[in-house]
């Protein structure tokens, strides 16, 4: 079994809500993997509902130990209430725990904007190209981890 680079299985944990966001943040982070070798088979696209829910996901998708690393993608547009501030608070406190507990990268790809003109040129994967950003992140973070393998704990 080849357990090169391309091998390595990526989940892409996508919110459905501001889809026309996450989708091209997404497609950003899919078109980054494939342009560094990983196999389609290899990345695995999971939906949930929201932002607010990607932390629960990461850390049940993290605890199956199917996958080499998690990129959880989202978009928390600012509105006029302060509802913002709890769902991007959440995801972010959250998708850190999870990271700090997981034992494989897990990337904190949510955009967080105050407007979605904000979001949409961020997003866009001929513009900003946050989502093929957050996808880099996840290849860098592997590398680290590949080339500083965690020592066994002491009997």
């Amino acid at each position: 079994m080849e357990t090169g680079p391309a091998s390595l299985r990526i989940a892409l944990l996508v919110a459905r809500f501001n889809s026309m966001i996450t989708e091209q943040l997404l497609e950003g982070a899919r078109q980054r993997l494939l342009a560094h070798g990983h196999e389609p088979e290899n990345i695995e696209v999971l939906y949930v509902p929201g932002a607010w829910d990607l932390p629960q996901a990461a850390r049940r998708i993290a605890e199956s130990r199917r996958y080499d690393a998690i990129v959880a993608i989202g978009c928390v547009i600012r509105g006029e209430t302060a509802h913002f501030d709890y769902v991007a608070g959440h995801a972010s406190d959250g998708l850190g725990q999870v990271a700090l507990a997981a034992g494989i990268p897990v990337v904190f790809g949510v955009l967080t904007t105050d407007t979605g003109e904000q979001a949409l040129l961020r997003a866009n994967v001929y513009g900003a190209d946050k989502g093929g950003e957050f996808a880099q992140s996840a290849l860098d973070m592997l590398s680290l981890y590949a080339s500083h393998p965690a020592r066994p704990a002491d009997p």
